[in-house]
């Protein structure tokens, strides 16, 4: 049976750091300032509204946490530019490692899938325009269920495609996702490209640490 790899995909795939260059025009210095808030507030507020079951998807959190960054800033963002922005998170470019590993894998037999907080028609559009869109069979999204990661409802969504518990990998940047997929039965790879970061010092950890995801195939392979 081929094995299933299911891949988040902001932080993992496409980096959310790539937005810095078109925050620039608005807030100046504070580009990446306002590109790691931004990203972290999103964050915040899926945790959040799961947690209270508030649901509202990923786009409009994305959005909302666009608004928290303008007034934590002080730079007022007109409904022009704030359109503007939303589309350019729509463009995120993929990690220069991404297309070589999604070849790698598929040229092995692997079904990747996405497995992701984002909207169906949000991740399908950044995955075209990043030109690794034909290397996923599917997208399953957090949205479909109107809920978000780390809930197991999520890694539930995998059974859609015929794979769970050991069967399946998820593969993520975020460890919060990691150790959700580790909760729930899940075999797990963190995708840790920045050495100074430090895993959540909880009861689940990853199968496989790697620095990108081209050292990924080589890591799930059994030793000898």
């Amino acid at each position: 049976m081929p094995l299933v790899i299911a891949f988040d995909i902001y932080g993992t795939v496409v980096d959310p750091g790539g937005i810095v260059g078109a925050l620039g025009e608005t807030f100046g210095a504070q580009a990446a300032l306002a590109a790691r808030l931004w990203r972290d507030k999103q964050l915040e507020f899926t945790f959040r509204r799961a947690l209270m079951r508030r649901y509202v998807d990923f786009d409009r959190c994305t959005a909302q946490a666009l608004g928290h960054v303008s007034g934590e800033l002080g730079v007022e963002l007109s409904e022009e530019r704030t359109r503007a922005l939303l589309e350019a998170y729509l463009h995120l470019p993929a990690y220069p490692d991404a297309e070589p590993a999604l070849r790698s894998l598929k040229s092995a037999g692997c079904r990747i899938v996405a497995l992701t907080n984002g909207t169906e028609k949000s991740v399908r559009t950044l995955l075209k325009h990043a030109g690794i869109d034909g290397f996923f069979e599917t997208i399953l999204s957090a949205d479909s269920i109107r809920t978000f990661k780390p809930n197991p409802a999520v890694y539930d969504l995998l059974k859609r495609v015929g794979a769970s518990g050991e069967k399946a990998w998820l593969v993520s940047g975020n460890p919060f996702d990691v150790i959700g997929a580790k909760a729930h039965g899940l075999k797990a790879a963190w995708v840790r490209r920045d050495p100074r970061r430090i895993f959540d010092p909880w009861e689940f950890a990853p199968d496989v640490v790697i620095g990108n995801l081209e050292e990924l195939h080589r890591a799930m392979s059994p030793q000898p």
